[in-house]
């Protein structure tokens, strides 16, 4: 990236600190990760930190104002880091090694702990080729996408030459149960006739956008509601679509890329359009939503850890004396830096597992380690962002510091790739499918007290007498 000078960073490798990247992964980690991954990710850390967060600002400089000009602007400064990141190859990180050879041969561990550095900047994962939703659509090309399909789409993506956007969310229905999903999507002939409305379509603003993905119901008469939806690919032009306006996300517009209400009415597409096949959507976006659920959690760790950055800084902040003392001698700021730390850590192995997980086989396998990221994180960046904005008091809430857009952002991410309540359902359905063994366990421990006590000549009041709910005593677990 051209810039007309440079500042030197405040230390070696530009965070403050003295450990690299690479010698701060968890060690329960380091058997995983690759020493390329390592060398990588100190190179992803420096230029993220030392290029990235400071272009943040201009690249919302030049977005502009006005509506127009934020959702018709493509900043320079993005090409030029664009050009930046592939010159130290920094491009395509997400693709998974075990399952795509499109990408640049990393884990999802491995791209893990990169994608942690990517979400402290605004701009870094556009810069790398690593940013939603095209991460996403670019799995579900290189996974199940044909030749030519691949050939249209797939590869201008990894070039980061287009755009795409996926479109599944509907105003009409609740679309946390995808089932749900209503725009139709009936056969004439060689194509495809779409017609209904979608809305929370992300990427649909940006004008280098000309892939849509999307999710329609194909045969809303089958028995089995897991085979109606089918999803098809759509080419942004295709007549009959219309971007009737963008959502905000508690005001914010996210321009240029955006989140589009987008109606489709009597929209044509070649039958040579369908992803996988029909019948098979559900499968489709189980299989791109598993791994783009690791990659939120990890860039909402870089979040909270960037939240807790301007913490620190605020109560270390020599000008801001409340009460005569600099915040960090008042002892309940302390403690909420305590709790951010012990907080992100623990998000960070939970999100680090998942991604282990994920690599032995696939996210399937990972199901509930997948869920239990995608709720726990986006609420210990919620509450670390919290505890920073207290601190700044009326800055934190505005556009002084990037922590009310953070906030907004998390918020946010406990709905996204499905609300929260879905997966802690889920879980708890699952965890609860224990209870007659449980109860069995606990039966026979109890029996066995009994038996115990006894032998000793002492007696044990049981109270809950819980060895008459179970229906045998004779397992020994």
């Amino acid at each position: 990236m051209s810039v007309p000078y440079r500042i030197e960073s405040p230390s070696s490798n530009a965070v403050g600190d003295k450990i690299p990247a690479s010698e701060r992964i968890p060690i329960i980690a380091r058997p995983f990760v690759s020493d390329r991954a390592k060398k990588t990710l100190d190179i992803v850390e420096k230029f993220v930190e030392e290029e990235c967060i400071p272009a943040d600002a201009v690249y919302q400089a030049q977005i502009g104002d006005t509506v127009k000009e934020r959702f018709d602007a493509h900043p320079q400064i993005v090409e030029d880091l664009k050009k930046r990141a592939r010159e130290l190859g920094l491009w395509n990180m997400f693709l998974p090694a075990n399952h795509f050879k499109e990408g640049a041969g990393f884990s999802n561990l491995e791209y893990g702990l990169m994608a942690e550095c990517l979400g402290k900047s605004v701009i870094a994962s556009e810069a790398t080729n690593c940013a939603a939703p095209d991460t996403g659509n670019m799995e579900v090309l290189a996974k199940y996408g044909t030749q030519k399909q691949k050939d249209r789409w797939l590869k201008p993506l990894l070039e980061g030459k287009i755009r795409s956007a996926f479109l599944m969310t509907e105003p009409e229905v609740a679309s946390s149960d995808a089932t749900n999903i209503s725009l139709s999507m009936r056969r004439e002939g060689n194509e495809y006739v779409l017609n209904g409305s979608k809305w929370w379509s992300s990427g649909t603003g940006d004008r280098r956008c000309e892939i849509y993905i999307v999710m329609a119901k194909s045969d809303p008469s089958n028995t089995n509601p897991y085979k109606q939806q089918s999803v098809v690919f759509v080419p942004f032009d295709t007549p009959g679509i219309t971007i009737k306006r963008m959502l905000s996300v508690f005001g914010f517009d996210h321009a240029p890329h955006g989140h589009g209400h987008v109606t489709f009415e009597n929209v044509r597409v070649p039958v040579e359009n369908i992803c996988l096949g029909e019948g098979r959507g559900f499968e489709v976006i189980q299989g791109r939503l598993g791994p783009g659920r690791i990659h939120h959690a990890m860039r909402s760790i870089g979040a909270a850890e960037k939240a807790l950055e301007w913490f620190i800084a605020r109560i270390n902040d020599p000008r801001k004396t409340p009460f005569g003392q600099m915040l960090h001698k008042h002892g309940i700021m302390l403690e909420r830096v305590a709790r951010s730390r012990m907080e992100i850590d623990a998000a960070r192995l939970q999100v680090l597992n998942a991604a282990i997980m994920i690599d032995s086989k696939d996210a399937k396998f990972a199901l509930k380690e997948i869920a239990e990221a995608k709720v726990l994180i986006p609420q210990v960046l919620m509450d670390v962002l919290d505890r920073a904005i207290q601190s700044y008091g009326g800055a934190g809430i505005s556009q002084e510091t990037p922590l009310a857009s953070m906030w907004a952002n998390g918020r946010t991410m406990r709905i996204v790739d499905g609300p929260d309540e879905v997966h802690l359902l889920q879980l708890g359905r699952n965890e609860n499918k224990r209870g007659p063994a449980m109860l069995e366990r606990i039966a026979w421990q109890k029996a066995k007290s009994a038996e115990m006590a006894k032998a000793y000549g002492v007696e044990i009041k049981d109270v809950l007498q819980l060895d008459r709910l179970s229906t045998s005593n004779k397992s020994r677990l």
